[in-house]
């Protein structure tokens, strides 16, 4: 098991990554402001737009440290992951079940089961918690119309149908998702979700953490030999990380959603730490990025019992333990995969 505390996060923008030895330095303007010996490190985020020298890349290869490449607006841009060294027969079996859609179909219901079923648990941990602060009406129906969604998941039997009641059991929890944000309303408001680009303080922190989440589950599906590029319910597309965007569906609500509501809702962040574009989006600036990553970091620590497992782990362990279970279904030594439900 690998632990999670020990991920550098280079959130300046001007910043450039140079090697001494066996060390990373990090540098603004020619001036020193940062070093890590490179037997700490597991993995390197960078948000920054200077990149990282050919002598930093040599360095991570060597180590097996991967580098992820995100704009400083939080969106994903590249991993650089070294040289793999994945178990052969566990991917050819991954080829196997994502060009059948019969044998992908178990898993892709499984996945969208768990992340529907967690939407629900958290609205209905909202209603037990804020009823009175909330219009429950919304509640109560949204959580209803899940559960439609739900039935209709464990009934359906091909993957385009999967796609629509997915996208249908989104909307409805997105509908309801600014019922969640209690204080601040003002500067936090939520009306859909916008991607590319933002288009509010909500929906930046959303796409902020959802593009740290996807970058650690792919370290996680790369560490037990998975191919993160070949999904089963996110199709092929060049340059895609399909698979982990096929497992972090089961975890964005636990892990991000409730996360980003929670910072909010405790005036973690307030709306100094964003900046509005002239095209209208809306993005994290320095401020608001160390808030977000320093917050990120501390509840990664935190410590739960896996529901399948049954074991005390860390937060931040989740797409690693999930990855191994996936990797164990693929092989064939557990008969289904068993996805993180809350």
């Amino acid at each position: 098991m690998r632990k999670l505390r020990n991920t550098l996060y280079v959130t300046k923008d001007i910043c450039y990554l140079a090697r001494e030895g066996t060390n990373i330095v990090i540098r603004e303007e020619n001036k020193t402001i940062g070093r890590y010996p490179i037997h700490i490190l597991e993995n390197i985020v960078c948000f920054n737009y200077n990149g990282v020298s050919p002598a930093i890349i040599e360095l991570c290869n060597s180590n097996n440290v991967s580098i992820a490449f995100v704009s400083p607006s939080g969106f994903y841009q590249g991993r650089f992951v070294g040289i793999t060294n994945g178990n052969v027969l566990l991917r050819r079996q991954q080829y196997r079940i994502a060009d059948s859609e019969l044998l992908s179909l178990g898993y892709v219901k499984n996945i969208l089961c768990a992340k529907t079923s967690n939407y629900r648990k958290i609205l209905r941990n909202a209603l037990r918690d804020h009823e009175s602060k909330m219009e429950c009406h919304l509640i109560f129906k949204a959580i209803e119309n899940l559960k439609c969604d739900l039935e209709n998941i464990n009934t359906t039997n091909n993957l385009d149908s999967l796609r629509g009641i997915e996208g249908d059991s989104t909307r409805t929890y997105f509908s309801v998702f600014d019922q969640m944000i209690l204080r601040q309303k003002n500067d936090f408001y939520f009306t859909t979700r916008s991607r590319r680009p933002p288009l509010d303080r909500v929906n930046a922190m959303l796409s902020f953490g959802y593009s740290i989440l996807t970058n650690e589950i792919q370290s996680a599906l790369e560490t037990v030999g998975i191919d993160s590029y070949v999904g089963f319910f996110h199709r092929d597309r060049p340059g895609r990380a399909s698979m982990a965007l096929d497992l972090i569906e089961e975890l964005r609500g636990y892990i991000v959603d409730r996360f980003v509501i929670t910072m909010i809702n405790l005036r973690s962040i307030n709306k100094t730490g964003f900046e509005i574009k002239e095209n209208g989006s809306v993005l994290l600036n320095e401020e608001g990025r160390y808030a977000f990553i320093k917050a990120w970091q501390e509840n990664k620590q935190r410590t739960i019992i896996h529901p399948y497992l049954e074991e005390n782990i860390e937060i931040g362990l989740l797409p690693y333990v999930q990855a191994q279970l996936l990797a164990r279904t693929i092989r064939g030594d557990l008969s289904q995969y068993p996805p993180f439900m809350m």
